[in-house]
């Protein structure tokens, strides 16, 4: 009995979050709004990718972030440093962002800002392998980090993470000579869980792959911009 319940229970939840999540889409939809829904372990390098990105397209796209972290804004604080809007978003023991949540800050958007003004919504979310992949925020888009000292196995020992992505950055790239990894292994176990994902090994440090990155989100933006034009 218990066993049924907590079942039904899971499954309500990720109902009623799609609900919000389809709910926070369409008014992204509305604005001509693309939203990346960011996502890895803890360590992997999403705000440091986040840094580099903003550096590279806030001339060229007018982007928000909205920045998901279990208690501080350390991180925030980091983006903002980069003359764009970042709204801070504290889950407390909750290890991933919701729809509810990402509907406050769109609501804050919408309240401080011209929404429509925006082309992109970079949503950084909790460092967490496994739940941040089963509850949807509202994205057009899934990107999931793994950096190349968390091993060749992660994406066969946490799937839906891999399977769900619509790119994948292997991230830490210079330090692959250091470690005990293999490359092409991490991409061709990801490949496993999904054969379409789109690929793109990188370094934040030298560089190393970001232009390819920063093409990759351009052309996301585009897309998004066609279908709804059509």
């Amino acid at each position: 009995m218990h066993q049924t319940f907590d079942a039904a229970l899971g499954i309500n939840l990720l109902h009623a979050n799609q609900t919000g999540a389809d709910h926070n889409r369409a008014h992204f939809d509305a604005w001509g709004i693309t939203c990346f829904n960011i996502m890895s372990s803890p360590g992997a390098g999403k705000t440091a990718l986040l840094e580099k990105t903003l550096a590279a397209l806030r001339s060229k796209l007018k982007i928000a972030v909205i920045e998901g972290d279990m208690t501080t804004e350390l991180d925030a604080d980091r983006l903002r440093q980069y003359g764009v809007p970042v709204i801070a978003i504290n889950t407390g023991r909750s290890c991933h962002l919701d729809s509810k949540m990402v509907a406050g800050g769109i609501h804050r958007l919408e309240h401080e800002y011209d929404p429509t003004s925006f082309d992109v919504v970079l949503v950084e979310n909790v460092g967490n392998l496994v739940c941040p992949a089963e509850f949807e925020v509202g994205e057009h888009v899934k990107v999931a980090l793994l950096s190349v000292t968390e091993g060749e196995d992660k994406p066969l020992k946490y799937p839906i993470m891999f399977q769900e992505a619509d790119c994948l950055l292997i991230t830490k790239l210079d330090l692959a000579p250091y470690v005990d990894v293999d490359v092409s292994r991490i991409e061709a176990n990801v490949r496993q869980m999904n054969p379409h994902v789109t690929i793109l090994p990188i370094s934040a440090k030298t560089g190393e792959g970001l232009e390819a990155w920063y093409a990759w989100v351009q052309a996301q933006v585009a897309q998004l911009a066609k279908a709804i034009a059509d």
